[in-house]
């Protein structure tokens, strides 16, 4: 028997021996089912062990018990979350973890069973619409499930289950799903001289075949996916995997149709509406290497691709990308670590790049590739901010006068309008006239956001919900409730009371049930089924509605009002963004902004469309200040159920902190969001430059630590983005 070193996908970081026969071959990355403690648990083989104060003694060691036939981790995807584990100080068990994101594919395969036509057969004795709409979609002969069928025929399965009785259809086994490939000259695409330079950058990058990142950095409309699809196609040339990364993959149908008009087919899509058997079945495909280009938001970084050629990462700015659960780590910059471990060419797109890939591009650690006017030729729409002191809505409502007036005349030409503002439900804040009671959730530090709609009040930490209450839960008065502020569902009442005929569309995660909802609501826009849309940031990902002429913002404060040093950056990016949805096909957009702070930078960058300036003022004031990405940052969250527990643990935490001339301690606090789903919350910001080992000093100080009983947590989060 020999030793063979396991990670079991749990929170520890270390390897555990377990026993195969020498004769056994078990190659590194394999997975196996092993006893662990009373449980029976599937881990990887390691190619290496970890650190250990003793070897433990053969005699004590169990033997594997089964090698799973799954595809085997590669090499690099080892390398990859041993990576990950140290730069995040997250166990290697939980890194590990993610990477066995599909439980099917651990799983015996189960048949899948659907129905066919039967050749010949005769009509059915009662033969309803339903029954002749069935009958005509299945006469093509191919096998489907009876909810697909019935869905395509827009009828009941049990109709189904009529037609297999009659004779009419037969249940079949359904083969395996195959992926088709992507055809790298299914169709050609003219560009213009400044999107051929951009493309035989890209391809050359391609070509080179070793590891090197660009930014593709663009205006809105400016042909950013266009360009890098010949990336793509190049890579597909050479035989070689692509991972395209989108910060939205649940809502990118257009995306979709985009690749499939270019290379012919759609990509295979990977996010958290697949069901758990199509998961499996693209976690393999990527194994194989069956899967050519994966479309996917972040967890799709951790997929086992066998022959990785290029990866992408558009709208790289996106918060979307950093993950805040479990394992924190951020999707971008790990794009950029897992390309260098694979030697292969990185590309991030955005028409706004954050402040730390701009500061890289500048400095010559990214080739940086510009697209400074729009493919189709128009130009950028003009900006202009409403100032809410001189135009204030009527009271009672939330449209300036001026705004209002912009959406008159765009429905006069026939033409769409855009009202984006962040916040979702009817109002963020419910309370008593009579005694001034706020209603919060008794969860959260966070007040209770009615949902008009639905008639709850939910809290959007926790998810706690409850009807919206007759009386005060206080003082007992009837009547008194008032809703305070605007969310997108108070919005909408106001444009439909003040646009009758408008048609209406409202684009917001929580009043969309499911993806295949969202994906028709879109194209209901795309179709001009839709004058006036009302959406929350969703509607800035990247979309592109042809008849779109003007966009509203109706709080373009919101954002800015936050302790987070990436406030303005982030209120700049999606300003831009939003706005940059408006005029992509005529001749000139326009964009207003509602605003009570017109001279604020980042509305002034807003107007005058002058980004330079405003990045390069950020870059200046980070550099000051030492913050990211001159600086690092780690912040540590310390949570109990009771507050004096949380503050006490906190406390003897920084008590433990290693002196150290260049790193700064700051707290412990009381955290914004104090409390979350009942958990006290603390939190302790360490502050360093960027040239000092951020990781070794926090392993030293938690070292010392005594481990958190009962219900303490402490987190890490290394590169923090919320400040809450």
């Amino acid at each position: 028997m020999r030793r063979l070193p396991v990670v079991i996908p749990v929170a520890l970081d270390q390897t555990y021996d377990y026993l195969v026969p020498r004769s056994a071959t078990v190659e590194p990355g394999s997975f196996v089912l092993v006893p662990f403690g009373p449980q029976h648990r599937i881990g990887v083989v390691w190619d290496r062990a970890t650190d250990s104060e003793r070897e433990v003694p053969a005699s004590k060691l169990k033997p594997v018990m089964e090698v799973l036939d799954v595809p085997a981790l590669p090499t690099v995807s080892l390398r990859f979350a041993e990576w990950i584990a140290r730069y995040t100080l997250a166990p290697l068990g939980m890194v590990v973890r993610m990477m066995m994101g599909a439980q099917a594919v651990f799983e015996p395969a189960k048949p899948r069973f659907g129905v066919r036509i039967v050749e010949g057969a005769p009509e059915p004795p009662r033969m309803t619409p339903a029954r002749k709409r069935a009958i005509e979609i299945a006469s093509d002969g191919l096998a489907r499930s009876k909810a697909t069928l019935a869905a395509e025929a827009g009828c009941s399965t049990g109709v189904i289950d009529g037609l297999v009785e009659a004779g009419v259809l037969v249940e079949v086994a359904i083969p395996e799903k195959r992926y088709p490939v992507p055809r790298p000259s299914h169709s050609t695409v003219q560009f213009g001289p400044e999107q051929e330079r951009a493309v035989h950058a890209l391809r050359s990058a391609v070509d080179a075949g070793n590891f090197s990142v660009t930014l593709l950095d663009g205006v809105t409309g400016s042909g950013k996916t266009e360009v890098y699809f010949e990336a793509v196609a190049r890579a597909l040339e050479r035989n070689r995997q692509v991972l395209i990364m989108l910060p939205e993959i649940a809502l990118t149908s257009q995306f979709l149709s985009r690749f499939e008009r270019r290379f012919g087919c759609k990509p295979v899509e990977w996010h958290s509406a697949l069901a758990s058997a199509e998961r499996g079945r693209v976690w393999r495909a990527a194994a194989t290497g069956e899967a050519r280009v994966v479309v996917g938001a972040r967890s799709a970084l951790f997929l086992p691709y066998r022959e990785l050629g290029l990866i992408i990462v558009d709208e790289e700015h996106d918060q979307g990308y950093k993950q805040d659960d479990r394992v924190h780590y951020q999707a971008r910059d790990m794009a950029v670590v897992r390309g260098s471990l694979g030697h292969c060419p990185v590309v991030l797109a955005s028409a706004t790049p954050s402040i730390e890939t701009y500061v890289n591009a500048r400095t010559g650690r990214y080739r940086h590739l510009v697209l400074p006017s729009r493919y189709s030729g128009t130009e950028l729409p003009e900006i202009e901010a409403i100032d809410l002191r001189k135009h204030p809505p009527e009271r009672g409502r939330w449209l300036s006068p001026v705004l209002v007036e912009a959406i008159n005349e765009t429905a006069a030409k026939g033409q769409q309008t855009l009202l984006f503002l962040n916040r979702r439900g009817y109002a963020p804040l419910t309370l008593c006239r009579t005694c001034g009671t706020r209603i919060e959730c008794p969860q959260c530090s966070a007040w209770l956001v009615e949902h008009r709609f639905r008639r709850k009040l939910t809290c959007h930490h926790c998810g706690f919900a409850l009807p919206v209450p007759e009386k005060c839960p206080k003082c007992g008065d009837a009547d008194s409730l008032v809703a305070c502020g605007p969310g997108v569902e108070r919005i909408a009442e106001e444009v439909m009371e003040r646009f009758p005929s408008a048609r209406l569309a409202l684009l917001s995660s929580d009043l969309i049930p499911s993806l295949t909802e969202m994906r028709k609501v879109i194209a209901a826009i795309e179709n001009r089924e839709a004058d006036i849309i009302i959406g929350t940031q969703i509607v800035a990902k990247g979309h592109h509605f042809p008849d779109l002429a003007t966009v509203g913002v109706v709080d373009g404060d919101l954002g800015l009002g936050q302790a987070d040093p990436r406030a303005a950056e982030r209120t700049f990016q999606l300003l831009h963004q939003v706005t940059g949805r408006a005029g992509r096909s005529f001749a000139q957009g326009r964009g207003l902004v509602q605003t009570h702070m017109p001279d604020h930078p980042v509305m002034q960058a807003i107007i005058s469309g002058d980004r330079e300036a405003f990045l390069d003022r950020e870059v200046s004031q980070r550099q000051a200040a030492t913050l990211p990405p001159f600086g690092r940052l780690a912040a540590l969250i310390i949570s109990a159920r009771q507050k004096e527990v949380a503050e006490a643990y906190a406390r003897q935490v920084v008590r433990q902190a290693p002196r150290a001339e260049r790193i700064e301690v700051l707290g412990p606090a009381e955290a914004p969001l104090a409390v979350i789903r009942g958990r006290h919350r603390w939190r302790i910001l360490v502050k360093s430059p960027r040239d000092v080992d951020l990781q070794t000093y926090l392993r030293a100080w938690l070292s010392a630590v005594p481990d958190p009983k009962g219900d303490l947590r402490l987190t890490v989060d290394i590169d923090p983005y919320n400040f809450l």
